[in-house]
Order: structure tokens, then C-alpha cells, then sequence
């Protein structure tokens, strides 16, 4: 029964607030993303509580004028604080189609597919006719965990509960997680401010399939690592009339690719729990225009998920591939020119990007150097894949001397693992969870270590004792450029982690839904219930 008074307490109220956020399209790289934050002050500001106490609002800076948001309840009972995790940006709707313009109005895209049902899946129409679900962008990932969180700090201002709650949301998930990059150094700022003693970040993204048709609900002690091993392949120019005086690039690159596409070198498995194997998500040339020249330069990036190896453990994999790679090019490459009576050009060098920019600056200056990295950044946009590249290919420039080589180094975006699946309060939080579902509901979760869609929660509970992310800032031509991590500051950051969020299915696509009751009615009480207990 809805309390008098109350905004977002009820399930009606609560599938209106979803509604309402997800009507504020904050599409990735939108005006609305830049927008979403000011609105959520305004909203937030019909609760006294935030009107008497404005400064609890916070807005951190996340370039391009986009800002993360945080919202800080804090009770004079105890020091002790959950934080609460979530993103506001959400993937593109051109999948839509012909219903692009309802994808951020749940109700009318509902009753659009109710009308022509033959956009949908027979999984997702079969759910459109149980009336369980509402569809729509952004419904499922992630703005019901955003609806959730501001649930709980309602909650907690108008029962005035004995624990803190900082809620935090964020620009930028989906492309470079600028929005949490930003909120790490806030998050601790207002912790040391306000002598927060934070016990847990729980972050509120939805359960996500582990295969097609998979109907399980999974809550997450951790989330998966992502990072990106790029290399660039500069060969030797020549005529395509004469093409064994040189060596093309994509000769060169051709052989990595082939070795690190579905390697099984940087598998990793936790408790049954596996990795997925690496794939290459970009391989271009950086040749501008045509011609019969042939193309001394060009590029891959790889992904590669991981559950606990470093910045470092992967750097060394990779170049063990890569020399692998190189020595098997080496030696078809000199068999060709055997077989045409050629002389072979030099070896293939395999080299670390830090490497060639000590060779650079040794042959020329820092300061050289420094400049010519801002040309390139200055001179190339905002794709900071493409940037990452281009700086060791003009480094490459001035020294291709080295040529032929394989130059490796780490493009953006680099999440690191996190998992807190051995904490003893994450333990409790879990069973107290399953328990509850099942007892109320009777409805089963089931957990997983790794969140497998990559989620905010990579950047906070870094390991303290760790330094293999210095390999990353080493080997990223962009480090202290236009890309930085805050690992000192996460490491700060120490509390466990748990994943919470309701269930949903298909992310990312255009039968993206959510289920209402487990949304509306289950999730709430559970929440509520798992800080009333343990807080």
C-alpha cells in the first residue's frame, strides 16, 4: 500500500519514475547524457531533505560536459556508508527502426509491438503476451537500477535510518567510463569530508544472460576485466610491381591476428566461471589514399576479458604471442624470398611501445617527443583507439630503422577485475538474498563471481598491493594525455562489492525489457531488507 507522501515508494510510483528517466534519452555522446544529471538535481530537490541540504548534491566533472552525480544521505548514528553504483548512459537505438522514436517511451513501444508484433523474437512476443515485461531503451540496462538506488535513499531520508548512503551515477558506461573515472576521485573526497567509513559498493546492473534463452536471475560478487592489447605492424614500402622489396604490414599483422583470435594463452577460470576467449574488435590500415605503393602501416585490437591477471600478466602473454607470431612470419616470409632468390629485409622486432618512445627520445629529446604526441592528439579527433595508434606510428616515423617491427602497447578502455566473492559480509549479502526470494517469492537467483557485461564496479576495490597496472601506463601512448586511470585512488577505495539489479533480458537490442514485478515489487523489498539487516 503506497505511504502517504512518498515519491518513489510504491510500485506504480516506481514504474512511473522508470518512465520518467528513461523518457530523459541520454543516448551515449548526447546532449540528453549531458542533461540527465541537472535533471536528477531537480528531482532529487522534491525531497526536503535535499532541499535543506543542496550541498549533499555533487556534481564530478567528466569531460565534454557531461557529470557524474552523487547524492550523499548521511545520519549522525554512524560513520558507517554503502555506496550505491550506477550508469545513466545508454547504447543507440537504430535497431528500432521504424520505431526509433518510441524507443524512450516504454508504454507506447509496449503497446507498438502489442500492435505489430512481428518485430519482436517469438522469446521476446511470448513475453510481450504474459504483459510481464515492459520494453524499452535503457529499461533493462540501466535506468531501473538508477530508479532503485533513488528508492533506497528516499527510504532511508523519510525512516531516517541509522546507515549512510552515497548514490552515484554516472555518464559514459557504455563507451569509456569517463562518468566513473571522474565519480573515484569524487567518491573519496566526500568520504574523507564527511568521515564515511564505506563498508560496500553495490552497484544495481540487471542480471544478464549467460547464453541465449537463459531464464536464470544472477546477482554478482565481482565483474569481469576488459582490456585492449593493440599493436601496430610497420613494414617496408614498396612498388606492388616489386613487392618482395619490402614487406607489407598486413603480411606482418596477418600472423598476430591469427595467433591471438581464439587463443586459449590468456583463459582464465574461477570456481567454473570462464573467460571468453579473445577476438580482434578493429584491424585497419593507416594508409590515407590508394596507390601501387604497398602499406608499411597498419593496426589491430585485440579484447581480452580477465578475472585476475594484471595490466602486466597480460603484456607478457602478449608478446610471447607476438614473438611466436613474428618468428613464424620470419620464417615463411624468408622462404618466399628463397624461393624467388631475394635477399630477406631484417628481422621482424617485437616491441613494446615504451621502448620505441626511449629509442625516440634518445635519437631526438623528451621534449620532441612530448610534442610531437600532442601534434598527434591536437591533429586526430576524439577516437582515442585511432590516437593510441597513430602516436606509435609517428614515432615509428622518425625511426624506422626498427623497421620491420610489431610495436605492442594497451588502447583505451582498461577495466580491471574485481571480485569479493570470499568477503565474508558479500557471502551473507548472497544467502540473505537467495533466502529472501525464495522465501517471499519463491523465486530463485542463482551467483555468479563475474558480472560478464563489464560493469563501473572494475574501478574501485583495486588491490592495494598491486602494481601491475604500471605496465598499462607505461605501454599507453595516450597515459596523463587525454586518458588516465585513478589506480592510487581506487586502491583507497576497499570495500567489497556486490551486484544487486533486477531482471531483465536482450541488452542492447531492440527487444531490450524488463520485468515488472521482479522490478516494481521484488527488487525494492530485497534491497531494502539486505540494509535494514546487515546496515
Amino acid at each position: 500500500m503506497e505511504q502517504q507522501g512518498y515519491l518513489w515508494e510504491s510500485s506504480k510510483q516506481l514504474e512511473d519514475l522508470l518512465a520518467e528517466l528513461v523518457g530523459w534519452n541520454s543516448l551515449s555522446g548526447t546532449q540528453g547524457e549531458i542533461d540527465f544529471p541537472h535533471k536528477l538535481i531537480v528531482k532529487f530537490k522534491e525531497l526536503d531533505y535535499f532541499k535543506s541540504n543542496p550541498d549533499r548534491i555533487k556534481l564530478f566533472d567528466a569531460g565534454k560536459n557531461r557529470n557524474a552525480f552523487t547524492a550523499l544521505y548521511k545520519t549522525d548514528k554512524s560513520s558507517d556508508t554503502v555506496v550505491l553504483i550506477s550508469h545513466f548512459d545508454t547504447v543507440g537505438t537504430e535497431e528500432y527502426g521504424q520505431l526509433q522514436d518510441l524507443a524512450f517511451n516504454p508504454e507506447k513501444l509496449t503497446q507498438a509491438f502489442r500492435d505489430n508484433p512481428d518485430f519482436l523474437t517469438p522469446a521476446a512476443k511470448a513475453d510481450l503476451y504474459t504483459d510481464q515485461y515492459i520494453f524499452g531503451r535503457g529499461t533493462m540496462d540501466m535506468k531501473m537500477g538508477v530508479a532503485l538506488h533513488m528508492h533506497l535513499i528516499e527510504q532511508a531520508v523519510r525512516e531516517e535510518w541509522p546507515v549512510n548512503l552515497l548514490l552515484v551515477t554516472v555518464p559514459d558506461e557504455e563507451v569509456s567510463s569517463r562518468g566513473m573515472l571522474a565519480a573515484v576521485p569524487g567518491i573519496l573526497e566526500i568520504s574523507k569530508t564527511n568521515n564515511l567509513n564505506i563498508k560496500l559498493f553495490l552497484n544495481g546492473e540487471p542480471s544478464f544472460t549467460q547464453q541465449p534463452l537463459d531464464e536464470n536471475h544472477y546477482i554478482y560478487s565481482g565483474s569481469i576485466g576488459k582490456i585492449l592489447p593493440a599493436a601496430l605492424f610497420y613494414g617496408v614500402p614498396t612498388h606492388a610491381g616489386e613487392p618482395l622489396s619490402g614487406i607489407t604490414s598486413h603480411f606482418i599483422g596477418s600472423y598476430l591476428t591469427k595467433k591471438m583470435e581464439y587463443t586459449d594463452r590468456f583463459l582464465e577460470t574461477y570456481d567454473g566461471e570462464t573467460t571468453p576467449l579473445p577476438v580482434c574488435l578493429q584491424a585497419n590500415d593507416l594508409k590515407d589514399n590508394y596507390d601501387v605503393q604497398t602499406s608499411h602501416h597498419s593496426y589491430a585490437l585485440y579484447n581480452v576479458f580477465t578475472l585476475s591477471q594484471t595490466a602486466k600478466d597480460v603484456m607478457i602473454t602478449f608478446k610471447e604471442i607476438a614473438e611466436d607470431a613474428m618468428h613464424e612470419c620470419r620464417t615463411d616470409y624468408e622462404e618466399i624470398c628463397k624461393a624467388h632468390q631475394i635477399p630477406a629485409l631484417n628481422c621482424i622486432r617485437v616491441m613494446e611501445y615504451h621502448e620505441v618512445l626511449e629509442y625516440f627520445i634518445d635519437k631526438y629529446s623528451k621534449e620532441e617527443a612530448d610534442e610531437l604526441i600532442r601534434a598527434v592528439i591536437e591533429q586526430n579527433g576524439t577516437d582515442e583507439r585511432k590516437m593510441t595508434l597513430l602516436i606509435a606510428d609517428k614515432l615509428m616515423e622518425y625511426c624506422q630503422e626498427l623497421a620491420p617491427a610489431t610495436v605492442l602497447m594497451f588502447a583505451p578502455p582498461y577495466m580491471p577485475a574485481v571480485n569479493s566473492s570470499d568477503d565474508e559480509l558479500v557471502r551473507k549479502l548472497i544467502e540473505a538474498t537467495k533466502s529472501e526470494m525464495h522465501k517471499k517469492y519463491n523465486y530463485d537467483v542463482t551467483n555468479k563471481h563475474y558480472f560478464n557485461g563489464i560493469s563501473d564496479l572494475s574501478y574501485v576495490n583495486y588491490n592495494p598491493t598491486d602494481d601491475g597496472w604500471q605496465s598499462f601506463k607505461n605501454n599507453a601512448p595516450l597515459w596523463g594525455e587525454t586518458y588516465t586511470i585513478p589506480f592510487e585512488e581506487m586502491q583507497q577505495l576497499s570495500a567489497p562489492v556486490i551486484n544487486i539489479g533486477p531482471y531483465g533480458k536482450d541488452a542492447h537490442k531492440m527487444t531490450e525489457r524488463l520485468h515488472k514485478k521482479n522490478a516494481f515489487e521484488m527488487m525494492p523489498a530485497v534491497l531494502r531488507k539486505l540494509i535494514a539487516e546487515f546496515f
